[in-house]
């Protein structure tokens, strides 16, 4: 067990290695209603213990916040697997200008620094994982949201395949927008409510999407609480099929009964997915007709009527 008396907590640390940080302010995006590092005035914290991002960029970004947060004399504690940017901890403190002491447990990399830093450093890090409007893309975006710096493939291909929908309707994992503009185009939508876990997203989001038409929802959609969205008439959906970085099939199955229970009877999700997962059969188990509209690419669309 790590050894920290912090009250601030960036993550969810192993329980082994950090005990029960479920009490501690919580300043991870991936957790609706969590503070931001981005908010909290210079030298203000004691300490703080997190798991760090994978990403390069957006750990470094985390690390520069947190340094900036910390008191003079604060207590940093980070640690993160060794294959999902462990390894690169001590290099980037040192990067930042920091001291550290650097141990290993359980296959994560741990290190405590008291900082201070390079201010200078600490700038450049936050600017370079700072939100941004990217040309190409037309969009704002920030290094560590899904697919930030480019459109993904799948949700390219879907947006190509969408009906006019009407009525309300929502997009599960909404990320940055980029469906909701296909959906949008439809004047028979009345409302579409965009649905997304990442902070960091749902901000980038809500600058890329101003239809009057639209709410914003940060939020789990495997553990949806929304009482208001019930009796839909469609959902669109690019669903995730990783977490932190692993395969994990049974986050788009999870999204697919989700989006069932949402739906009113006769509506429909029009959803992408990689060729090979396996969908059709949770797919099939939870609507009433499933029809296959299109699989190109290394991908499949599906359209299912409830």
């Amino acid at each position: 067990m790590i050894e920290h008396d912090s009250e601030n907590v960036f993550g969810t640390p192993p329980l082994e290695l950090a005990g029960d940080t479920s009490r501690l302010t919580q300043y991870s995006p991936l957790t609706p209603g969590a503070a931001q590092l981005e908010d909290v005035a210079p030298h203000t914290l004691g300490s703080l213990i997190m798991l760090a991002p994978p990403g390069t960029i957006e750990r470094r970004y985390a690390l520069a916040l947190a340094l900036r947060a910390l008191k003079a004399d604060g207590l940093l504690t980070v640690l993160a697997l060794k294959d999902k940017g462990g390894t690169r901890l001590s290099g980037d403190l040192e990067a930042l200008g920091c001291t550290f002491h650097e141990s290993s447990k359980r296959h994560h990399r741990i290190c405590m620094t008291r900082g201070p830093g390079d201010a200078q450093k600490i700038a450049d890090a936050i600017a370079d994982g700072a939100p941004r409007f990217e040309e190409e893309l037309g969009l704002w975006t920030q290094p560590g949201v899904f697919s930030w710096n480019r459109i993904d493939p799948g949700s390219a291909m879907l947006m190509n395949h969408l009906p006019d929908f009407s009525g309300r309707g929502a997009d599960l994992g909404s990320g940055l927008g980029v469906l909701a503009h296909g959906v949008l185009a439809s004047p028979k939508v009345t409302s579409l409510t965009l649905i997304e876990l990442d902070g960091r997203a749902m901000a980038c989001a809500k600058r890329n999407v101003t239809d009057a038409r639209v709410q914003f929802l940060q939020a789990d959609a495997r553990k949806l609480n929304a009482p208001d969205l019930k009796a839909l008439d469609f959902i669109v959906m690019n669903p995730p099929f990783h977490d932190g970085g692993a395969e994990d099939k049974s986050l788009g199955q999870a999204f697919i009964k989700t989006a069932a229970g949402l739906l009113k009877k006769g509506g429909r999700l029009y959803c992408v997915a990689n060729r090979h997962l396996p969908y059709e059969s949770v797919l099939k188990d939870n609507f009433r007709r499933v029809t296959m509209v299109a699989e190109e690419a290394g991908f499949k669309i599906y359209e299912a009527m409830a």
